[in-house]
């Protein structure tokens, strides 16, 4: 009880409530694009460490002006409380007003953590339940089964652009435009993550982050056998960002079996340090390609590993660099549940970057980092006559007038104006 207190003060003194909340939040909070509602589920928010979980669930209980009850469960004390959720209601509603709103940092910590949720929501307790996790892997495992029906999950990722630009949105639009080309190139060089994005040494935060994933999630929770392989797999994905995976070399690289190469893999991808996506088949037999792709959710950490913190202009690696930063875009401005995104290569050899389909709807995504000057590859040509998507984005640096194949509508449009369009064709 000791340990809740402390966590709680607001339980001994009521009007600590308020300085007690703020303590929590930062100084400059940036809004996201990840909305809570709250209803007779748990409110799970998942992703990785430091992207601002808890954050954003501080900051929408703070806006209540409503007491609620924070439960650390990194505390032995409160895993052990948490045993039984009879008990634990029982025990709750003699603590405080049943109606408070619960909210469990690192719920995944709790030893059949998704039997316990489960257990709480059956109940009907009446009251907010929400709860953060800072890897998938463990929520996943342990939540996804016992948790049908009964939680919303949200993915919370480092910051898109279009979350950032709206920190400029009070300024002129000619110093807003240079903000935002500002905040771009920073994003580039150092991702989004937010601890990164507020610092004045932004690579040491991201060597830290770097290796607090690697020493604790990987060697600790994660239980790697061999940690320097698992940086050169790491390493690996790191130099080939836009490039299809080719596991057997990789593991001939490295000096372990394909199998442990697989199993690294699945690893940086539960954990949201990088994502694999397949090729996009639609039935057509002219694509052979099995093999997925590779790109990081965040260009900080990838550069961190592999590629250093040049300015864009200036280096040898910056086409991969904005298709990356494209990809982070997209994944950013989807539902991770019900929307995909993959890439389309024909037998032919025509290419297309990025394919988003949305309930059988299509969307695809060509990434012009040079000036594109309103021209339409065959590739991309030969994928609209061979699939008929409903847009078809043309990113670049530049804006040019739209144009129509057959059903087609393709858009040149900039890297800032892609997440806010993606939202709304997701939305219609």
């Amino acid at each position: 009880m000791r340990v809740v207190q402390a966590d709680n003060p607001w339980l001994l003194k009521p009007d600590l409530l308020k300085e007690w909340v703020s303590r929590h939040l930062p100084a400059e909070f940036i809004p996201r694009g990840t909305v809570l509602q709250p209803d007779e589920r748990v409110c799970l928010v998942i992703g990785p460490r430091q992207a601002g979980k808890s954050t954003l669930i501080w900051k929408f209980l703070s806006a209540t002006q409503r007491p609620f009850l924070f439960l650390n469960c990194e505390e032995t004390a409160v895993r052990e409380w948490l045993a039984s959720p009879a008990v634990f209601l029982q025990d709750f509603h003699n603590l405080v007003d049943p109606a408070v709103p619960l909210f469990f940092e690192e719920i995944q910590r709790i030893p059949e953590a998704g039997l316990f949720l489960k257990g709480l929501v059956d109940r009907k307790p009446g009251m907010w339940l929400f709860a953060t996790g800072s890897s998938s892997f463990d929520l996943e495992a342990e939540t996804r089964e016992s948790l049908a029906g009964r939680a919303s999950r949200h993915l919370l990722l480092p910051f898109s652009l279009s979350e950032i630009s709206k920190r400029g949105s009070e300024k002129s639009p000619i110093l807003q435009e240079q903000y935002i080309g500002n905040e771009m190139e920073r994003m580039l060089c150092y991702g989004g993550y937010p601890t990164v994005l507020l610092s004045k040494q932004p690579e040491k935060e991201l060597s830290d982050l770097v290796e607090a994933f690697i020493i604790r999630d990987a060697s600790d929770r994660f239980q790697i056998r061999l940690p320097a392989a698992f940086r050169k797999i790491l390493e690996f994905a790191a130099s080939q960002i836009g490039n299809l995976c080719n596991y057997s070399e990789w593991a001939s690289l490295a000096g372990i079996s394909n199998d442990t190469v697989s199993e690294y893999v699945q690893i940086l991808q539960d954990s949201h340090i990088i994502r694999l996506i397949r090729p996009f088949v639609g039935g057509k037999r002219a694509e052979l390609t099995s093999m997925p792709k590779v790109y990081f959710i965040d260009t900080g950490i990838r550069n961190l590993i592999f590629g250093g913190f040049q300015p864009v202009i200036k280096r040898p690696d910056q086409g991969a660099l904005w298709e990356n930063f494209v990809f982070e875009e997209i994944i950013k401005n989807i539902h991770p549940m019900l929307d995909s995104v993959r890439f389309w290569r024909s037998k032919a050899g025509a290419e297309v970057d990025f394919v988003v389909e949305h309930q059988g709807r299509l969307a695809a995504c060509e990434v012009k980092a040079g000036d594109a000057r309103g021209k339409i590859s065959r590739s991309v040509r030969n994928f609209i006559e061979a699939y008929t998507p409903e847009l078809f984005f043309m990113v670049g640096n530049k804006n040019y007038s739209n144009q129509q194949i057959e059903n087609t509508e393709i858009r040149f449009i900039r890297f800032i104006e892609l997440g806010g369009l993606l939202r709304d064709w997701v939305r219609k």
